[in-house]
């Protein structure tokens, strides 16, 4: 009988993570979708998304969170860094969904794939997990095929663009942010403050800006918000308690399938061929990223095999 392989705990955990990842970009594309409905064709008001989004997700871990998942605390560790993680998600939020009124989801999605290469680039001073020049290129890869999807001229460039490029160094921060926290606070700590502090700084505008929405599918939609968003959060923390920010930044890109199809069937809109050849060449970066990433971790382990071969405690 063949000798079982003995598995791999940090691939496994690896594995888990970008699976998660991976549903995660799912959950961000409704949610942009939702709210580009909700201000594009529905015309409600950007503040009033933004807060009912925040709402939502109080809501959502309340009901589901709370009661299955975690235990709602306000015990931290580290209380600033806690804050101004929940206020770049508040700066990303309004920025993005501003954007997304103007532009189309397949658009605003392709620059916000410079975030993962600012994750990564952020992530060596902030966090001390550099990437090896061999990763280095595949991201700067998915950057190049972001640039293909694109495709911008000068005189194309819409100002909203300017947003999104915002709402994506805020969102950089964010990701970092979050892995920086996974070390101190619990997801459960992480999970209560995002929401809260959300609702409470964005209440004036919302409350100020409410309008009343004019069908029950727009109420639907509003009531949605935070399920995509909570859950989507959610499982971003899960993930970056699993595997380094530079390893899970590359599968972001996969959320531009998501954003392409929710575009042409929601809004009617037809990515290019640019598009679809951006997104093959990105996610071919994120799949040669995996790959050195396993290649990273089997030179990791040889070498810890090979010093601990050398230490006899009889000497």
């Amino acid at each position: 009988m063949a000798p079982r392989l003995a598995s791999n705990p940090y691939q496994s955990q690896a594995f888990k993570a970008i699976g998660l990842m991976v549903l995660s970009t799912i959950c961000m594309a409704m949610l942009d979708t939702t709210a580009k409905y909700l201000t594009d064709i529905e015309k409600l008001p950007v503040a009033q998304v933004v807060w009912m989004r925040f709402v939502g997700h109080v809501v959502f871990s309340a009901v589901v969170l709370w009661p299955f998942a975690l235990s709602p605390s306000l015990r931290l560790q580290k209380p600033l860094i806690q804050i101004v993680r929940s206020c770049l998600m508040i700066l990303t939020t309004v920025l993005n969904f501003i954007a997304l009124k103007y532009l189309q989801l397949d658009e605003n999605i392709a620059i916000f794939f410079l975030m993962p290469l600012l994750v990564a680039a952020l992530s060596g001073p902030l966090l001390g997990e550099w990437v090896g020049w061999h990763r280095a290129l595949a991201i700067a890869a998915g950057f190049v095929g972001v640039l293909i999807v694109m495709h911008p001229g000068l005189g194309e460039v819409h100002w909203a663009m300017l947003l999104t490029l915002g709402a994506t160094l805020g969102f950089s921060l964010f990701n970092i942010a979050t892995r920086y926290l996974a070390a101190y606070d619990s997801p459960s700590v992480t999970q209560t403050y995002t929401p809260l502090v959300g609702l409470l700084v964005m209440l004036p505008w919302g409350l100020m800006h409410w309008q009343a929405p004019d069908s029950w599918l727009a109420w639907l939609l509003l009531a949605s918000l935070g399920f995509w968003g909570g859950l989507g959060h959610w499982i971003i923390i899960l993930a970056h308690r699993l595997a380094p920010a530079g390893v899970l930044a590359p599968y972001v890109y996969l959320g531009l399938i998501w954003m392409s199809v929710s575009g042409f069937l929601i809004f009617g809109h037809v990515p290019t061929i640019w598009t679809l050849a951006g997104a093959v060449v990105v996610i071919l970066a994120g799949l040669y990223l995996l790959a050195r990433e396993r290649i990273a971790d089997g030179r990791r382990r040889t070498r810890k095999t090979a010093a601990g071969s050398e230490f006899d405690p009889t000497q």
